[in-house]
């Protein structure tokens, strides 16, 4: 009887043994503890080891690197045996494969004591090997998830930077195979979507559901907290506006639709937009929203204006010129260091194009005006990419100041402009200056005989009463620009080589 009892007694114990110990080791597949430097420490402390766990090539991928007979690795790994024990030089050693899906990639996990295994210590290596092995599979099934979302992410980024050239054909290639349809369209509107750097991807893949992923969603490569987003259908900008509107800190800036050729100025639109939705109390603005100089200029003369300042670039091959119109369109919104971010090219390649279309208009982009006319003509080639009526019916060349002189913009201009009046620091003589100065603050301030710092806080306080970002240079910008000229405040911008004050400045020679 008491034989038995003790007997009892002994399995009793073992039971709460294994209980305790399995119970610890599973709690190491819990989220929170699935990590495998944890399971090999524990493995250790548990078994009283020295443990290490590696691949079939060596690699050491967790633990303490032992000294490993490679032959017997090898048989381990391949399963010509399932596992090995032996004595070496006082050690008890035993080896156990780890297996996973595929057998170039099998591990083997290996036990070295100063004491002999027992069956107790024999069950634990043998289920944390199991253990490692679902960890190891997560682990892969996690890594190919996070390589197919970026490969995802980079063949989206391509995508866009195909249609920034303007190279549909080959952006409709690649679309085709992930995302049969997408681009089967013919206009499609670009928005821009801003939240904080760190809220940007969780932003990212809102933005795919809320479009039910029938648009081109793609985390800007120029700005961290940027999410671009080109939709061919209508509803998209419903379901971004609605994404947004209850979001803290997010905004959303929406293009006019565009040809899929046009996606770079789409996307110049919709960056303007998103300067107005920073003031707009519903946080979301489309480019179409507010008035804009070329809206109130006759479309035939601009058309006709438009071809006149391009045509030194019309002798070139039609890539080659998309190609420079594209770069040069998106090089006047942002730096040269943000545009070659977008389309995927070194900053030296941005600045060698845009000075190649300097040197073909004869000019010089350090000047704010002549980047605001280039701008106008770059951006109506996008917005009348058909002849309107009357266009070419004129018997002498079109010139800027024509444009510049309707009654609408000039009412427009005045309008502007006269919201900086009733300020005391007279705003108005310190913007005139500084973009007289090319944007340069220090310049500015000698001519005004003021400290460049006011210079800047000058501009800055007429950001929100223009509502348009003026110290970053782009099309909010070059609107404010044109109002000067417009007004008669500025000079008119030389292109083509004329000369200065002369009153066809913009027209070649």
């Amino acid at each position: 009887m008491a034989g038995r009892e003790d007997e009892e007694r002994q399995r009793t114990s073992g039971a709460g043994e294994h209980a305790g110990w399995a119970r610890e080791l599973l709690e190491h597949l819990r989220p929170a503890g699935r990590d495998l430097h944890r399971v090999v420490a524990w493995l250790a402390g548990t078994a009283h080891a020295t443990v290490s766990l590696q691949d079939g090539t060596g690699r050491l991928l967790a633990g303490t690197r032992l000294p490993l007979d490679e032959g017997l690795v090898a048989d381990v790994t391949s399963g010509r045996i399932a596992s090995a024990a032996l004595e070496d030089r006082g050690r008890h050693l035993r080896l156990v494969p780890v297996e996973r899906s595929h057998p170039a990639r099998a591990a083997v996990l290996a036990v070295a004591r100063a004491t002999p295994f027992d069956r107790r210590v024999a069950d634990i290596v043998a289920h944390t090997a199991q253990v490692m092995e679902l960890l190891l599979a997560g682990h892969e099934s996690t890594a190919a998830g996070h390589r197919l979302r970026r490969a995802t992410a980079d063949l989206r980024l391509a995508i866009l930077q195909l249609l920034m050239v303007e190279d549909t054909v080959a952006a409709r290639r690649v679309a085709a195979g992930l995302w049969p349809g997408l681009l089967d369209t013919d206009t499609a509107c670009v928005y821009v979507v801003e939240s904080s750097p760190a809220e940007r991807d969780r932003l990212a893949e809102e933005c795919v559901s809320a479009t039910e992923e029938q648009a081109l969603v793609v985390r800007c490569p120029a700005v961290d907290g940027h999410v671009i987003v080109l939709a061919p259908r209508d509803t998209a900008g419903r379901e971004l506006r609605s994404l947004v509107g209850h979001r803290p800190g997010v905004f959303l800036g929406g293009s006019a639709p565009q040809g899929l050729a046009r996606t770079a100025a789409a996307y110049g639109q919709a960056v303007s937009a998103l300067a107005v939705a920073r003031f707009h109390p519903q946080k979301a603005a489309l480019y179409a929203e507010r008035t804009r100089p070329e809206r109130l200029m006759d479309p035939a003369e601009l058309h006709d204006w438009t071809a006149g300042v391009l045509s030194p670039l019309d002798t070139l091959p039609h890539h080659t010129r998309a190609e420079l119109l594209a770069t040069t369109r998106l090089g006047l919104e942002f730096t040269a260091v943000n545009t070659a971010k977008v389309l995927g090219v070194s900053r030296n390649t941005v600045r060698a194009r845009m000075d190649r279309v300097e040197s073909l208009l004869r000019t010089d982009f350090a000047d704010l005006t002549v980047r605001a006319a280039v701008h106008l003509a770059l951006n109506s080639q996008v917005g009348l990419a058909e002849p309107p009526p009357g266009a070419g019916a004129r018997t002498g060349a079109a010139r800027l100041t024509g444009l510049l002189s309707g009654p609408a913009l000039r009412t427009w201009a005045v309008d502007l402009l006269g919201r900086l009046d009733p300020d005391g620091r007279d705003l108005r003589r310190t913007l005139r200056t500084w973009i007289a100065a090319g944007g340069n603050a220090e310049r500015a301030a000698q001519k005004l005989g003021m400290h460049a710092q006011t210079v800047r806080e000058h501009v800055r306080s007429a950001e929100p009463v223009l509502e348009r970002e003026l110290l970053a240079a782009g099309s909010d910008l070059y609107e404010v620009v044109l109002a000067h000229l417009a007004t008669g405040a500025l000079d008119q911008p030389l292109l083509h080589g004329t000369k200065p004050g002369h009153p066809d400045s913009t027209v070649h020679d």
